[in-house]
């Protein structure tokens, strides 16, 4: 059997490679919409997997940066050009429009574009950022927190492992419960289970974590409200 994680297109890789092998696949966007899947219920092929929503839960990330950062109304929004920036974009821009925001879209697919892309925000000055969450830029989140503080941009990600890096604040869903699904239907398949008669699982927990030392470095008051719902505040 084939396991993949760090995006859809690892899992569209596979799918690309083989019809007979069973794949299982950790994704943070929708996989019928990115062509995976024809069925969340019923997959009736040889993936199946999990999606922890990361994608789709812009809306809210962008909702709880405005309640960080009350006054932002320019808000600069960094995506890679991968498979979830299609869903970042369409629900970012619907969500910025109800709250009379507005996005400043930039792509950034290496470290070097990464830089350029401070090296605007320092001339141009958004009140915040909204990194995307793309597999890249996870693993240039040391680099990508790093330049926030350092340009002073409050930032919003969609894993925990930016706020343990030094990022602000982030919301999604929880990639330890996510690999531990992941675990789960490996073993199952392993064992003799079909791809076709495992559901796709969708994510369920969810955990705001935020880095009150980085807040303090930027002079930021963490809201009482946001505090209240946090998951952790990292001191």
């Amino acid at each position: 059997m084939i396991v993949t994680a760090g995006g859809a297109s690892a899992a569209l890789a596979a799918k690309a490679a083989t019809t007979t092998i069973p794949i299982v696949f950790n994704i943070a966007d929708d996989p019928i919409r990115v062509g995976l899947v024809a069925s969340i219920a019923r997959p009736d092929s040889n993936l199946t997997g999990i999606n922890f929503l990361n994608a789709e839960l812009t809306a809210k990330r962008l909702e709880l940066l405005r309640e960080m950062v009350p006054a932002a109304t320019r808000i600069a929004v960094l995506v890679t050009g991968s498979s979830t920036t299609e869903t970042t974009l369409r629900e970012i821009n619907r969500a910025a429009h109800a709250m009379g925001v507005q996005l400043q879209i930039i792509n950034a697919g290496n470290s070097r574009e990464i830089d350029a892309a401070f090296a605007t925000f320092a001339r141009e000055r958004p009140d915040a950022l909204f990194v995307s969450p793309d597999p890249f830029f996870r693993s240039r989140r040391v680099q990508l927190t790093q330049l926030a503080t350092r340009h002073a941009v409050p930032a919003t990600y969609a894993l925990r492992d930016y706020a343990e890096a030094g990022g602000l604040m982030s919301y999604g869903a929880s990639l330890t419960a996510a690999y531990r699904q992941l675990g789960v239907y490996t073993g199952r398949i392993v064992k003799g289970a079909k791809p076709l008669d495992l559901p796709i699982v969708q994510a369920s927990k969810f955990e705001l974590v935020i880095n009150a030392q980085t807040a303090r470095t930027l002079g930021l008051d963490i809201p009482a409200t946001l505090l209240a719902r946090a998951d952790e505040v990292i001191e």
